[in-house]
């Protein structure tokens, strides 16, 4: 009998050993946290391989995500300057304006779930986070910086080189570089996944009104077809449309990648979530609200000549209209607008 209580005993012991040790390695390597940053109805974040995620790594995207010492004189609040949490990382002007006040041609995207994205910006031209947030230091009319500059900043801070030492290892010079790195990290966290919506798709059926139901309904009918381009879990194909949108013609859109003249006007599908945050609305920003939105896609639109074939006339009626904006609004995440994890540290 003594000899099975100490083989218990025995056992129990390294069972506890071994479950404190396993405790430790997840706190000290991180490997694995990055499945914790999706909902379950979402697939896994992705990193790259050259760029994989770490929580230090992340944290130092986060104070360099709102830090003006990347911009040239600090004028320029970082990437927290056109990237705000309050409009899901946009901002609510119909341009945004970079160093010295220049104005960029085109409207904020979102950065929330931005790592779900293949391509970025309106026309697509970009792939990488990390190039967008590199190449935001040094562009003239973006931060207007110089990296040399910025690099000695960073180099001879009080706190970032520790911070970049427990990002990238013991022997890490601080640089822009792997600032644009850890920065692109950091917006990889971004992810948005917890509206009234979510809450209703995964059985909470309390959570949406009946006209938000309605507009649930007219969204994903035959008859308005906007699931067709705002399709799956994030709203958006990752395709580029021509929807009639404007009347303009000054902005060639991804014809201006591709050199494809069937790709002239068109643009890629701008996700939807948290879209009643993120106005004003389109690459121009010049609808403000959702239902001015609404009522250009119920005429049907401007003509182009190659205007999607989904675009015509809805004949919805202001009811009908009502609910489809209602329910737009159910896909605001309010946890995430507020969450104080990827909030300004500085505040």
């Amino acid at each position: 009998m003594k000899n099975i209580i100490q083989v218990v005993t025995g056992f129990m012991l390294a069972l506890i050993l071994l479950l404190s040790s396993c405790s430790e390695k997840s706190e000290t390597e991180p490997i694995d946290d990055y499945k914790a940053l999706a909902p379950a109805h979402f697939p896994p974040v992705p990193f790259p391989d050259d760029n994989p995620y770490s929580a230090a790594k992340a944290e130092l995207g986060r104070y360099l995500f709102y830090d003006p010492l990347l911009s040239k004189d600090g004028s320029i609040a970082s990437c927290s300057h056109c990237m705000q949490q309050e409009a899901s990382f946009a901002n609510n002007k119909d341009l945004p304006s970079g160093f010295g006040g220049q104005l960029e041609s085109r409207n904020t995207m979102p950065l929330h779930n931005v790592a779900y994205r293949e391509n970025l910006m309106w026309d697509g031209r970009g792939t990488r986070v990390e190039s967008n947030a590199y190449r935001s230091i040094f562009l003239p009319y973006i931060f207007g910086a110089d990296t040399n500059v910025v690099n000695e900043s960073l180099k001879n801070h009080s706190f970032y080189p520790e911070m970049f030492k427990k990002a990238f290892g013991e022997n890490t010079v601080p640089s822009s570089y792997l600032a644009s790195l850890a920065m692109a990290t950091f917006a990889r966290t971004l992810v948005s996944g917890n509206s009234r919506y979510d809450k209703y798709i995964n059985g909470n059926k309390s959570a949406l009104n009946e006209s938000e139901i309605r507009g649930m309904e007219l969204f994903f009918s035959d008859r308005t077809s906007c699931s067709e381009c705002h399709s799956g879990i994030m709203f958006t194909d990752g395709d580029y449309h021509n929807t009639g949108t404007t009347s303009h013609y000054f902005d060639k859109g991804r014809y201006n990648v591709t050199n494809n003249w069937e790709d002239k006007g068109k643009f890629i599908t701008p996700t939807l979530r948290n879209v009643e945050v993120t106005y004003p609305y389109l690459h121009t920003g010049e609808y403000w609200t959702l239902e001015e939105v609404i009522n250009n896609y119920n005429l049907g639109g401007h003509e182009w000549f190659n205007k999607d074939t989904l675009i015509r006339p809805l004949n919805l009626n202001a009811s009908e209209r009502a609910d489809l904006v209602n329910f737009l609004k159910s896909l605001t995440d309010r946890e995430f607008l507020n969450s104080k994890k990827i909030s300004n540290p500085f505040k």
